[in-house]
């Protein structure tokens, strides 16, 4: 093994800009059941779904509608 290593050839990593981040976020149960069934359905894991919905709201620039009675 070498003791050192020339990295001066190196690229940069291009999925940098696409790293994620932790976070802790309370969802309704039923919301939880419902991307845990669909889950099973696709194989994709459910938060993996989570993210992409959201992901997908946020890149059409979705807005929620609200109805308060």
């Amino acid at each position: 093994m070498l003791e050192e290593h020339d990295f001066s050839k190196a690229t940069k990593n291009p999925y940098v800009k696409k790293l994620k981040r932790q976070i802790t976020i309370n969802l309704d149960s039923d919301t939880v059941e419902y991307f845990k069934s669909l889950s099973e359905k696709t194989g994709i894991p459910y938060q993996t779904l989570i993210n992409l919905y959201l992901a997908d709201c946020a890149k059409q620039k979705r807005q929620p509608v609200f109805s308060w009675k």
